[in-house]
């Protein structure tokens, strides 16, 4: 009894979100997912891996905050800013907030200075593979 209802669960989260009348949840669902790291596989029922993402990811962008990192700004002419730039948006809503509130200015004299960098440039990145695995998930691909 308790076998077949782990394989009902199991099926009903392969079950792809992307049918005709639910196509904009997947939206809302990408967008909850780049904000808030975690929150996409918590939608989708995948607690374990939503709770982890939601408590390594925003761990690491506070350890590069803390550590004197830089919040880069866009800056096209200097592709590498540029790229760590679009790096760091991918933290989505804690990114907004540290922008909102002055963090991030940097202090490229501190030793740590590119330790800062790296890990908030990693968590960046981290949380928009986090979230097409989401999608991935959504799409009943895992």
């Amino acid at each position: 009894m308790a076998e077949k209802t782990s394989t009902r669960q199991d099926a009903a989260r392969r079950t792809p979100l992307t049918s005709s009348h639910v196509g904009s949840r997947l939206w809302v669902l990408l967008a909850a997912a780049w904000l808030v790291p975690g929150a996409g596989h918590l939608w989708l029922g995948r607690r374990q891996k939503g709770v982890t993402f939601l408590l390594t990811l925003p761990i690491m962008f506070a350890i590069g905050l803390s550590l004197n990192g830089r919040l880069f700004p866009f800056h096209p002419p200097e592709p590498l800013v540029a790229l760590a730039a679009l790096a760091t948006v991918g933290m989505g809503l804690l990114n907004m907030l540290a922008r909102l509130s002055g963090m991030g200015a940097g202090d490229v004299t501190a030793v740590t200075w590119e330790y800062g960098n790296a890990f908030m440039i990693v968590a960046g990145l981290l949380n928009m593979l986090v979230v097409l695995d989401a999608f991935d998930i959504a799409e009943g691909r895992k």
